[in-house]
């Protein structure tokens, strides 16, 4: 039971500034006891031999008391209390300022009145080691010899030693450091670090007895245990004749006793903070609350950790102690300690070993002393002359100077990784063996000098510090082989790095690298990790070792490889430049990595792939998705060991015919493109009586009919039929017709057809499909499932006809027996579920784990009252067959009164609700991930309309994991269960000034503490309490969930999510992030992650356990990984359409921009969602993937900004016209996977219309010039054809980078001229681009970016072309005055300019404005158009009229610019003859002295002399050529020239012309070719030499390398 709250106020021994608010002058000195200590009862006096003269060295008689002190005088160090002279070690106060020399010196005495040192266990003859004997024991001490020393194992205390240094400290801002200032000075530095002004006053601090009750204490923050200790003596010590006690302090698994200089309320202060809590939150009585899930206070006796009995040993070599509360030795281990070679001691409470123990451990070769919260290396770690492995991570460690690490001989291998150090001291140089060296996360800035020097390093880690540089002398290190530097700020790579000559593994990841050439080339580099740096190009040549190279997440724009060592051919296995800019493969530059098995190119900007691709004979897996590739090389068919091959998301119009040639692919997966046809190799099969004999005849495929002339056999059949056992075509444009080379794919496994234009599937489909695991029909136009051969699909498991066009389905499916996932939602079904013998019941498939029924809002599920069933007989209308049953979909199902609707629990998710909350629409799809994880939930939806009885608030959420791996249904249960109650609880509990942020993010908080005394109740024991040992064998110890809540209030959106479970809105389609995914490498994750002593792997795990840095659970690393969401607020406005909410399922695998146009095509939300889902699964999503769509666009009486059909209808194109258009040729449309997945192109606009020309500035020299435009114009072409879309506008044609476009309005051309130049500043350019004066950024006065990238200028003028299809494209063109107005409206406009005739302005001030009349048209402008231009603000400058080129009537124009870019009118006005010097990446003067340095050096070579630049002497007058090296500089070889390399270079300087710099380029470029021609032929004359005569194919390389490339 608790006992009653107290305010705690000092005792008399306070010192004086710690609590008491009274003026100085009033205090009185008291002694430094509370009562005076009682008599002891006659029983148990003794008589004491006091003849001090005869006990010459045992008592020290300096030190003895005046024999008329009081024995309660403050300087005896007792506290007055009901206690034995035993429990003097319990009662040290560490603000005493009095001497504690021990009195008695011989360590014999009996235990009950010897002295402990401070934070040693009470004394137990258990204790003593048994094999150390102290010398002279049985003789008597010599009067005149010094006082005796007890071995350190004896927990003996030293003279004058002092208890704040020796004890166990929590926390560096916990602990104050021993000085030796008086109370006073103490107490003027105590008021020079005050904390702010919220940390003032008292917090509550919970502290419980041994029987767990507990008693609230009232302290401020700099109270101590000491302080503390007198008045939890009085509330807690309620026996006095009990053994001492001591405040312990339980968390993270371990137990340890406080030390006395340590701050309990300090510690729960900060441990609430690192845990989410913020101050506002009531961080002062928070403490006062059951907190067990991060730490707890226990005020107990001294004994500590498991009885010495019941520390068993079957064997002494191999010791594991971790997580025993030991604060010593067992000692059992004493009289085995040569048998130990590996003892582990980690998360024990102990800050030494005894130096006898390890001075015994004569065979120890590896020790552990990780999670121990060390401030320094234990002493007698250095007197350890075997040990080989030394683990102290995890530590408080801030520096090793005292440490004596170099006295161990034998070190190889040294973990201090997630310390705390800035250095590392100059005597490591000793450590001549030490081969392993871990120095991650820690505070490094700059690489210790000492590193360099340990030339026996062979794997050296330096992740995640603050490395802002490599120092030359890393290249020192010639025997090193694994170095990895993830997580710095390392930008380049020395070029003395060369000399590592035995590397052979780099892992420099997540740095600003820029160039990683050094070392490409090293002989023995085999893995090279360079991803998500900040390389532009890749001009390398690759090592004879080198097999992976993974330069992914990059701006690289070209790939070039320079030729590598001549006769040696690239071994490079696995390449990976995915997320890069690239926008080709170079030809030869591929055709030279013939070992190449893995190659990944997604995520670019390529547009075809070279034929070169077939010569990689050894290829395994190609990933070339997500680029806008046209068409896949025919080379492809000559890849027999090709397995896997991604191209989905791409714009392929047909695969190659060569591909049935691949004997070895089985996996091909072409999602979202535009194939509509799939033809056989010609000659190898005729594919009519393939069709004929599969899907036209009874007759089977492979028949084995001998004698028929129309019988298949199976050598005629190609080689890909037998190989493919998973085929990925949703989102394409196949039909029916499309579908019969599939006939020929008998060992098919998993199809997916989604989302294609198929309306019916062939009778005979399923008859040799008979392997199918898995089939994906989703978003078809189907109406009739084939009942023919169904039934034979025996090992069918998933089955998705969701978004189809059925009415009924066939009884054939319930004899799928293996049938687990179902999908029929989204359909037209109705028909009479009990009538089974015709039509399907779910109630047949007994194995069903996942159904879903719901949008089939004609469906009834109810029981058949005409027919009276038995009773035996089953009832159809309920699922109580279905025991296995984990989700059931019945949204917008009807179900009738008396239907068994199966109950909700941890196992099963059932829902029964409507697609509508609160007037919005909403839709959700999930899967149950894989097939071995399909028997628990990892993921629950929560869905709450009319929350707290408003129709104004509604919630919707998703809590859990992707993955089942660290998953567990009863946690998710719990946070579905729970949430509402705490979200109200915590929305009531809000007083003035605090708002639903504080609200939600405190519910999460709140959540997370009661989830863990949910899951620890059953098991009777509280995190603190447990073990390490008894964690791990807990299922609900090392598990957890994410979670994201969205809080809909009136037309507010307020968002929080802790996790990867993300939510991304589409405003007027385009997608923004209202949520942040919390990921390890994030910087600002992994300094706080740092800050709560938690570390971050190279893998990117947080302690190297967990993917995610924040979750709901996995209590074990709270408070790193704590659930404190981010809190977003979201005004809604008419132009926001839905919410996309999703886990990792979908956004590792979706881009937020593809979701969004993915979402926006479908107006059902339900259909969304199972759109996205099934997209998901076709990406290659597994685990549990869940989506939700959430139409808030249902808020404004509108309806749906994203229906871009206008609100009047265009004028009608005359019905000739309508007919040429519709009928022009296949294939004249956009063939572009992103935009044709948008809303549908409008009608070509006639009548009054409105023509928009664009031009890029100063292309012609881009294209000339600069690497990046490529990249950049896929870029541009994309917005432009994208807002064409979203704003109604009709693309006319193309001519180079121009576009012309017309718009049925004004308003909407306006609309998407504003939107074009807003969003061309937030692509993601190329740098060659940006780095140029034509693409660089320009910022506005107030910081804004207002140029960035291609420069666009656009021209707009109205009127009544004359309107014609062409002939050959079949789209609608212009002609006449109108048009030949537009373009030069066009011309006269600059560089990011909107150029306006008179018309436009006239509208715009009719409409936007509202400053003229009404034209003639503006009653037809779109609503859509006026919001966006309006919501975005317009700016015009009027520039008068304006004779244009080849017109006779001048034009009143006038600019136009978004109101946020319209500084850019104050820009100087660019050159009218633009020339390619702005185009091209500007000089950089001091690389090309880097060039000419490198000249010199060659030319020196080539004359067999090595050149060195004279050293800059600062202060001299002399030149550099003239001036003399250094006295005590070693003399040079007589090979070596010394001189200053400008002599011999031409005059530059920034002054320098670009045509200057140009031609100092070409000279030095001809100068470098000359040397090294010479160098080479050098080369083959030694080589001959060597070998004695002529080498006519050596000749013929160095010839082929100096020939001249002819350009």
């Amino acid at each position: 039971m608790p006992s009653p709250d107290l305010s705690f106020h000092p005792t008399p021994t306070t010192p004086p500034g710690s609590f008491s608010k009274h003026p100085r002058g009033a205090r009185k000195k008291k002694p430094s006891y509370v009562t005076p200590p009682e008599v002891p009862p006659k029983q148990s006096l003794f008589a004491l031999d006091t003849n001090l003269n005869e006990m010459d060295g045992i008592v020290d008689l300096s030190v003895l008391p005046p024999a008329n002190a009081d024995s309660n005088s403050p300087g005896s160090g007792f506290e007055s209390s009901h206690q034995s002279s035993s429990d003097v070690s319990s009662m040290h106060f560490g603000s005493v300022g009095t001497s504690q020399h021990s009195v008695f010196s011989n360590p014999f005495l009996p235990g009950n009145q010897r002295r402990l040192a401070p934070g040693a266990l009470a004394f137990d003859g258990r204790r003593i080691s048994p094999r150390t004997r102290p010398p002279g024991a049985d003789s008597h001490a010599d009067g005149d010899s010094p006082s005796w020393t007890a071995p350190e194992s004896w927990a003996v205390e030293k003279p004058g030693a002092d208890a704040s240094i020796t004890a166990y400290s929590s926390s560096d801002e916990s602990v104050r450091e021993k000085t030796t200032t008086t109370p006073q000075q103490s107490r003027s530095a105590k008021q020079r670090k005050r904390r702010p002004a919220q940390a003032k006053g008292l917090y509550k601090v919970r502290i419980y007895r041994a029987n767990n009750s507990y008693h609230v204490v009232s302290c401020d923050l700099n109270v101590t245990v000491a302080q503390l200790t007198p008045q939890l003596n009085k509330k807690l010590l309620l026996d006095p004749g009990v053994e001492p006690h001591r405040l312990h302090l339980k968390e993270r698994g371990r137990e340890r006793i406080l030390a006395p200089t340590e701050r309990p309320a300090d510690i729960v202060r900060r441990r609430l903070e690192q845990a989410g809590y913020d101050v506002a939150d009531g961080l002062d009585l928070l403490g006062a609350d059951d907190i067990q899930f991060l730490l707890k206070f226990v005020y107990k006796s001294n004994v500590l950790g498991p009885p010495e009995e019941e520390m068993q040993f079957e064997t002494y070599d191999l010791i594991d102690l971790t997580s025993r509360s030991l604060r010593a030795v067992p000692i059992t281990l004493y009289a085995h300690a040569d048998a130990i070679v590996y003892l582990n001691l980690s998360r024990n409470p102990m800050l030494e070993i005894p130096l006898d123990f390890v001075q015994a451990c004569t065979n120890l070769r590896e020790l552990r002393l990780s999670h121990m919260a060390l401030k320094r290396v234990p002493q007698s770690v250095r007197h350890c002359r075997t040990l080989q492995r030394l683990d102290l991570s995890c530590n408080r460690i801030a520096e090793l100077d005292d440490a004596g690490l170099e006295q161990i001989p034998q070190l190889r291998h040294l973990k201090l990784q997630n310390n705390r150090m800035e250095k590392l001291p100059p005597t490591f140089a000793h450590l001549r063996e030490l081969r392993d060296l871990n120095i991650s996360n820690n505070k490094l800035k700059h690489m210790p000098a000492v590193v360099c020097e340990l030339r026996s390093l062979v794997d050296l880690d330096t992740s995640f510090n603050s490395l802002t540089e490599l120092p030359d002398e890393i290249g020192q290190l010639s025997q090193l082989e694994h170095f990895i530097i993830v997580g710095n700020q390392v930008s380049k790579i020395p070029e003395k790095c060369a000399n590592l000559r035995s590397l052979r593994v780099l892992d420099c990841r997540r740095n600003p690298i820029t160039d990683i050439s050094v070392v490409c080339t090293l002989p023995k580099i085999e893995r090279l990790l360079a991803d998500h740096n900040s390389m532009h190009a890749l001009d390398v040549s690759f090592g004879p070792a080198l097999k992976q190279l993974d330069a992914s997440h990059n701006d690289i724009t070209q790939l070039t490889l320079v030729p590598g060592p001549l006769g040696l051919p690239y071994a490079l296995t696995t390449l990976n430049l995915s997320h890069a800019k690239l926008s080709t493969l170079d030809d030869l530059a591929l055709a030279q990595l013939t070992a190449l098995e893995v190659l990944h190119i997604d995520h670019n900007s390529i547009r075809s792939l070279p034929e070169s691709l077939g010569a990689l004979s050894r290829l395994k897996h190609l990933s070339c998705s997500n680029n806008h590739l046209y068409m896949l090389p025919s080379s492809l068919g000559r890849l027999q060991w090709l397995e896997k091959l991604e191209a989905h998301n791409n714009d392929l119009s047909e695969l190659p015919m060569s591909l049935w040639n691949c004997s070895s692919l089985q996996v091909i997966n072409v999602t979202s493109n535009v194939i509509s046809t799939w033809s056989l190799p010609p000659g190898s099969i005729d594919l009519d009586v393939v069709v004929a004999h599969a899907w036209g005849s009874s007759v089977s495929l492979l028949s084995d009919r001998k004698g028929s002339s129309s019988s298949i056999t199976g050598s005629a059949l190609p080689a890909l039929a037998s190989s493919l056992e998973k085929l990925y075509v949703g989102e394409n444009s196949l039909t029916a017709d499309s579908l019969h080379p599939l006939a020929l794919l008998k060992e098919l496994q998993v199809l997916n057809l989604s989302f294609n234009n198929i309306q019916q599937l062939p009778s005979s489909f399923f008859r040799n499909l008979t392997q199918l695991r898995e089939l994906y029909l989703s978003g078809n136009n189907i109406s009739a499932i084939p009942t023919e051969n169904l039934q034979h699909m025996t090992n069918l498991e998933v089955l998705f006809l969701n978004g189809n066009k059925l009415q009924t389905l066939p009884r054939e499916i319930s004899k799928l027996t293996k049938l687990a996932v179902m999908d029929v939602g989204s359909n037209v079904l109705k028909y009479n579920i009990n009538n089974w013998e015709f039509d399907w019941n779910w109630n047949f498939n007994t194995n069903l784990r996942y159904l879903n029924l719901s949008g089939n809002k004609r469906l009834e599920i109810k029981p058949d009252m005409n027919h009276r069933q038995s009773r035996n007989q089953q009832q159809l209308s309920d699922f109580s067959s279905l025991t296995q049953l984990r989700i059931l979909g019945l949204m917008d199902v009807t179900i009738g009164m008396q239907t068994n609707i199966p109950e909700e629990s941890e196992d099963r998710r059932v829902r029964t609700s409507m697609g509508d909350v609160n007037g919005v629409a909403y839709g959700i799809a999930d899967t149950l991930g894989a097939r071995d994880a399909t028997d628990q939930l990892t993921m629950i939806d929560l869905v709450q309309p009319n929350f707290r009885g408003s129709p104004d608030e509604a919630v919707f959420a998703m809590f859990g994991r992707a993955s089942y791996v660290a998953s567990n249904n009863k946690l998710t249960k719990f946070l579905h269960d729970s949430f509402l109650r705490v979200f109200a609880e915590e929305l009531a509990r809000l007083s003035r000034g605090e708002c639903i942020q504080d609200a939600l993010r405190r519910a999460f908080l709140k959540l997370n503490k009661q989830l863990h005394d949910y899951l620890y109740a059953t098991s009777g024991r509280k995190m603190s309490h447990v073990s390490a040992s008894a964690m791990n064998q807990a299922v609900h110890d090392k598990i957890g969930a994410s979670g994201i809540v969205l809080y809909l209030v009136d037309r507010t959106l307020y968002i929080a999510n802790a996790g990867n479970a993300l939510a991304v809105i589409s405003r007027q389609g385009i997608a923004q992030l209202v949520s942040r995914k919390h990921d390890p490498f994030d910087r600002l994750e992994t300094a706080r992650i740092r800050a709560a002593e938690g570390w971050v792997s190279p893998k990117g795990f947080v302690n190297d356990d967990i993917d995610v840095s924040r979750s709901f659970g996995f209590y074990y690393l709270l408070p790193v990984v704590n659930p404190r969401p981010d809190v977003f607020k979201y005004d809604l406005t008419p132009l926001d359409e839905f919410v996309i909410v999703g886990n990792r399922g979908l956004w590792d695998y979706v881009s937020y921009q593809t979701a969004v146009d993915i979402a926006r095509k479908e107006r059902d939300p339900m259909i969304a969602a199972q759109k996205l889902r099934d997209f998901a699964i076709s990406y290659g999503a597994e685990g549990t993937t869940m989506i939700m769509v959430i139409r808030v666009s249902d808020l404004f009486p509108k309806g749906l900004p994203g229906d871009l059909h206008l609100t009047t209808e265009p004028v009608i194109l005359p019905e000739e016209l309508i007919r040429m258009v519709k009928n022009r040729k296949p294939g004249a449309g956009i063939l572009n996977r992103e935009v044709s997945r948008l809303t549908d192109e409008v009608s070509p606009p006639t009548g009054h219309l409105a023509l928009v020309f664009t031009d890029i500035r100063n292309s012609t020299h881009l294209w000339e010039v600069n690497p990046g435009m490529q990249s950049a114009m896929v870029l541009h072409n994309n917005l432009l054809r994208r807002l064409l879309r979203f704003c109604g506008g009709y693309e006319v044609k193309t001519e180079g980078d121009a576009f012309m476009c017309s718009f049925p309005t004004t308003l909407s051309a306006l609309w998407w001229c504003m939107s074009v130049q807003t969003q061309l500043l937030d692509l993601p350019w190329p740098l060659e681009l940006l780095e140029c004066e034509d693409g660089k950024e320009i910022r506005d006065s107030e910081d804004r970016v207002i140029a960035r990238g291609l420069s666009l200028r656009m021209g707009i003028h109205c009127g009544q072309p004359v309107c014609e299809p062409d002939p050959v494209t079949g789209r609608m063109d212009y002609f006449g005055p109108m048009v030949n107005r537009a373009a030069r409206v066009n011309a006269v406009a600059a560089g990011g300019q909107i150029m306006c005739s008179a018309d436009v302005v006239k509208e715009v001030n009719a409409r936007i404005l509202n400053s003229g009349p009404d034209t003639d048209y503006s009653y037809l402008q779109p609503a859509p158009a006026i919001d966006a231009i309006r919501t975005m603000g317009v700016s015009i400058f009027p520039v008068g009229e304006v004779k244009l080129k080849g017109l006779e009537v001048p034009e009143h124009l006038s600019v136009l610019y978004p109101a946020a870019l319209a500084a850019r009118q104050n820009l100087e006005a660019f050159e009218t003859a633009p020339t390619a010097s702005g185009s091209r990446v500007q000089f950089s003067v001091e690389q090309m002295r880097e060039l000419g340095l490198l000249c010199v050096r060659l030319e020196t070579l080539a004359m067999s002399k090595v050149f060195r630049p004279t050293p800059e002497r600062k202060g001299s007058v002399a030149s550099a050529s003239g001036a003399a090296p250094p006295a005590d500089a070693p003399a040079d070889s007589p090979l070596v020239v010394r001189d200053d390399p400008s002599l011999y270079l031409p005059v530059m300087d920034e002054k320098s012309s670009d045509a200057h710099l140009t031609t100092v380029l070409h000279s030095l470029s001809l100068r470098i070719d000359n040397a090294l021609t010479k160098l080479a032929f050098l080369y083959m004359t030694d080589i001959e030499r060597a070998r004695g005569g002529p080498d006519n194919a050596l000749r013929d390389q160095i010839l082929e390398l100096c020939r001249p490339i002819v350009l």
